[in-house]
């Protein structure tokens, strides 16, 4: 089983305008709703391509059980853990020209919920994967994800790890199965910019020997670098298509590179998969569908 941690999970309300005037009402041209968070998305896309996963995660108020009930809509098995004060974030999406987003706070994880969640993670197993994806709400202890890693590492289960900075990097020593930095990241982990290729493996190896495993690097429009745990080094372009998300596409990414890996243990499939992926959820208005995977995952040839 495939299990995916999102601690502060939202409804992402999405707001199409076609003029903006601050200070005034605006009326929206059209609106959606999405059920978020990087460890959901994560799920989606997962479920999209056949796997079973379970999407762990802390949820509360009414907004809590309207997201509870549209993840399971669609399918997803989840295993949420309820709180007992506050609501479910709302994130406010406006799109006209640039994406203005408001993201809300969310509500206290207590230390006995958090404790539920340790206990759910302990009946995990080698033959699990766990997906560690996002920020860290203020609520929490900047090192859970530490703490999580440490409590599994007798157990073998491979984890992949979609973090910023010293999140990320504080985790290295549990030897995460996957990281994914972008090469803006990667470049502020060391203090540097990565303006060339070579100057992004040589950073991810970096990573490595910190005690990563695979490293994956996406370059926006210059497409991704995978550096892998045997010491391959693979390179992959982007999908053609027009950008109209920006939200996503990081764990599509995540998610379509453990399918590819799970089917055959190919890493250059992996790759394949993930950036298919990633381009498809850039160029939709939600997660990447079934049939945009298909189509850019020929895009990218053999």
């Amino acid at each position: 089983m495939i299990y995916t941690v999102t601690f502060n999970p939202a409804l992402d309300y999405i707001v199409f305008l076609d003029g903006m005037k601050p200070g005034e009402v605006n009326r929206s041209i059209r609106e959606s709703i999405f059920y978020g968070g990087k460890g959901i998305n994560v799920s989606c896309i997962l479920k999209m391509l056949g796997l079973e996963t379970t999407a762990l995660g802390f949820i509360a108020g009414f907004t809590g059980t309207a997201l509870k009930d549209g993840v399971a809509s669609l399918g997803i098995k989840a295993d949420f853990i309820r709180l007992p004060e506050g609501n479910t974030r709302i994130n406010v999406k406006v799109k006209h020209g640039d994406e203005t987003e408001i993201n809300g706070q969310g509500p206290v994880i207590t230390q006995e919920a958090l404790d539920e969640l340790f206990t759910k993670l302990d009946g995990l197993t080698s033959d699990d994967i766990l997906v560690l994806a996002g920020s860290i709400p203020n609520t929490l202890p900047d090192d859970v994800y530490e703490r999580i890693m440490a409590r599994l590492e007798p157990k073998g289960i491979r984890i992949a790890v979609d973090a910023t900075k010293d999140l990320l990097l504080n985790v290295l020593k549990y030897h995460p199965f996957l990281i994914k930095p972008n090469n803006i990241e990667l470049g502020e982990m060391f203090g540097v910019v990565c303006e060339t290729r070579e100057d992004i493996e040589h950073y991810a190896k970096e990573l490595q020997k910190k005690g990563a495993r695979n490293v994956l690097i996406s370059m926006a429009g210059d497409g991704s670098m995978l550096i892998t745990e045997d010491g391959e080094v693979f390179q992959m372009g982007t999908c053609k298509g027009k950008v109209v998300n920006s939200v996503g596409a990081g764990d599509s990414m995540v998610a379509g590179f453990i399918a590819g890996y799970l089917r055959d243990g190919d890493y250059y499939e992996a790759l394949r998969t993930g950036t298919a992926c990633g381009g498809g959820t850039a160029f939709s208005e939600g997660l990447c569908s079934r049939e945009t995977y298909e189509e850019m995952y020929a895009q990218l040839g053999e």
